[in-house]
């Protein structure tokens, strides 16, 4: 488990979001800066923390392995990468500002870390990459952050 991981998801990322001025332009992608933040939120944390609950698994059986060493590995997300679940527009905004999107998003990695502190064996399941435990939640979310960030021109330092 990668305690450095960890730590940027608890005490890092809100610092650089709330740091990004709103009006960047994507270096690629169609998201604004608020709706990337409504997306990691809304779609991939509230996955990871058991909130939005899938049943489904999209990649096929054979290819499953794969991904789960590219969700691992330290290499990073392409540029583009397309998301099936993802309509070609992004979603209309649900909060008002960017500090609301912020705020939701804080809520809810709150939540993850409770819900995980409270039962630590708990496995939620991901659409793309299958069911997961803690510690590759975090990667995900991790590698997830990152890619999104450097969307927007931030390249982190997490050590």
């Amino acid at each position: 488990m990668s305690i450095e991981k960890e730590n940027f998801l608890r005490t890092k990322l809100i610092s650089y979001l709330q740091r990004l001025d709103p009006a960047t332009a994507p270096k690629w992608g169609k998201m604004s800066v608020q709706q990337m933040i409504e997306h990691y939120a809304g779609d991939a944390v509230r996955n990871a923390n058991g909130h939005l609950k899938t049943d489904t698994i999209l990649t096929p059986p054979e290819q499953l392995e794969r991904m789960r060493e590219f969700m691992m590995s330290e290499k990073p997300f392409k540029e583009n990468t397309r998301n099936p679940l993802m309509g070609d527009e992004p979603r209309p905004l649900r909060y008002k500002t960017v500090q609301g999107a912020i705020g939701a998003l804080q809520q809810e990695l709150i939540f993850f870390f409770e819900t995980y502190e409270k039962n630590p064996g708990l496995v939620t399941r991901n659409p793309f990459f299958g069911d997961l435990n803690f510690e590759q939640n975090v990667q995900l979310l991790y590698k997830h952050a990152l890619h999104h960030l450097r969307q927007f021109g931030v390249e982190p330092l997490t050590t």
